[in-house]
């Protein structure tokens, strides 16, 4: 019994001390970030597009980066949601892991692990032989396929915790496996769909090397989806890789403002997801 007990305390110690490292770690990237970037930040960096000679610490600010990103990420997400939602609707309507589902759910694993460059990678190569330039257009199209396969896998697990016998209620009142995956499995999973759709648009705006080949760079907002666009993670690389000290101090401010969003989008995630828990049946 002792020994038991011992054993159980030494686990309650590494998950302690795993806990600690983890949060340390965040609190101290969050706090340099701040600690640097907290003086250069002011009104002038969201409201204001970059000037002549802001890389070399002149006026301006990053609103055309803040807005690219939105762009980016949020055509991004519009066309992965409106591909994953039938893809997760198709391997609910297969359970378990053998036959083609099963590798289907095997593939999107693999594809969650694959580095967002070489998605990138991949549409540079389609552009260059489609003899195309840097665009938003592109860019979206590689942040939907990097996202695609998170996005799936998490609305598939969300929709295999509907318990089988709201299932079975479906069909013994007569709906088909469509009418049931939309009106019941899908309006019960609703809640953590939402998380993922929102949490997938926070990956999506903070991912750099996916766009860095295809969606190219400019001080400009877009006015259509031929033109590049800028993103934040790639404005904080270039003014992170700055010689001017100035410039470096804006590229910490630049993090904060993405930490922001980021932080935003949980908590949006977070808020919304209670609201739709009071219709879920458990």
């Amino acid at each position: 019994m002792n020994l038991r007990k011992l054993e159980e305390n030494i686990i309650k110690c590494l998950m302690g001390v795993s806990v600690a490292i983890v949060v340390g770690a965040l609190f101290l990237v969050f706090l340099m970030v701040i600690i640097k970037g907290a003086g250069s930040l002011n009104v002038d960096m969201i409201t204001k597009v970059p000037e002549g000679g802001y890389y070399l610490g002149k006026g301006g600010g990053i609103l055309n980066a803040i807005v690219g990103s939105m762009y980016l990420a949020g055509g991004a997400l519009l066309i992965a949601t409106l591909a994953s939602i039938p893809i997760s609707w198709y391997l609910n309507q297969k359970p378990g892991e053998s036959g083609f589902a099963g590798y289907i759910r095997m593939s999107l694993d693999v594809a969650c692990g694959i580095p967002s460059l070489v998605f990138g990678v991949f549409v540079f190569l389609l552009m260059v032989f489609l003899q195309q330039r840097t665009a938003l257009i592109w860019g979206i199209i590689t942040v939907a396929i990097v996202i695609i396969p998170i996005l799936v896998r998490a609305m598939d697990e969300v929709m295999q915790t509907v318990t089988p016998q709201l299932k079975e209620a479906s069909y013994g009142l007569g709906a088909t496996d469509f009418e049931t995956l939309r009106h019941v499995i899908t309006r019960q999973a609703m809640p953590g769909i939402i998380a993922a759709i929102i949490l997938a648009f926070g990956r999506g705006i903070g991912d750099a090397a996916a766009v860095l080949f295809t969606a190219g760079y400019t001080d400009n907002i877009p006015d259509s989806l031929w033109d590049p666009v800028a993103t934040l993670p790639l404005a904080i690389f270039f003014q992170i890789s700055s010689p001017y000290p100035e410039v470096q101090q804006r590229a910490y401010a630049s993090g904060i403002i993405l930490l922001i969003i980021v932080l935003v989008l949980m908590m949006l995630s977070r808020v919304i997801s209670k609201r739709l828990m009071k219709y879920v049946i458990r």
